[in-house]
């Protein structure tokens, strides 16, 4: 194990947001679950340790001590586990980082920010609301909008991935897994520069 000791404390906490369960596999709202096995597979490492109510693993990324979460409380409450992550390592919510689904943004563009609104996310309003504000950096995979104004949202967000639109969205998971070790070895001012 890279840290000799499991529960070495981690100095960054990268939370991948999505659903448990094989009803939301690869949906376009588990595209932050999709970036983590992305990830995972590039650290040699699997997330699948129970802990913070959450499939959890440490890594080395951009040279640093990192904990991989993906929350398994459901999207719209991962802010708990979060707080229960940042409190246990001593992390501050400048070094969280939560990638989510964006179906604001074209399907396969990535957009970086240092900090800001939920955007109409709940698993990000629910980050907000539990770990003490809107300052924490975020990536946001683009999963295109519905079709048309009448379409359920519920159902558009939970459909699988496929054709061409879940080619280009898997390919953003990759792009966003080499997003976040350039956020943590160069900082997000050039992660923006380099992937949005």
């Amino acid at each position: 194990m890279f840290f000799g000791r499991r529960d070495a404390a981690a100095s960054w906490i990268i939370v991948f947001l999505g659903n448990p369960g094989a009803r939301y596999e690869n949906t376009r709202h588990n595209t932050g679950f999709l970036t983590a096995d992305a990830v995972a597979k590039n650290a040699g490492v699997r997330i699948n340790r129970l802990k913070f109510n959450s499939l959890t693993a440490q890594a080395a990324l951009g040279g640093q001590r990192v904990l991989l979460m993906k929350p398994q409380t459901y999207m719209n409450l991962s802010g708990g586990a979060v707080r229960q992550a940042m409190n246990f390592c001593k992390v501050p919510l400048g070094n969280v980082i939560a990638v989510s689904d964006d179906v604001s943004l074209p399907a396969g563009k990535i957009r970086i920010r240092r900090s800001g609104s939920a955007g109409g996310h709940n698993g990000l309003k629910d980050i907000i609301e539990k770990c003490g504000g809107e300052g924490f950096p975020r990536i946001k995979i683009g999963v295109g909008a519905p079709p048309h104004e009448d379409y359920d949202m519920a159902g558009w967000v939970l459909e699988k991935l496929s054709g061409a639109d879940g080619k280009i969205i898997v390919a953003a998971t990759l792009r966003a897994a080499k997003a976040l070790e350039t956020i943590i070895k160069s900082g997000v001012e050039a992660a923006m520069g380099e992937y949005n």
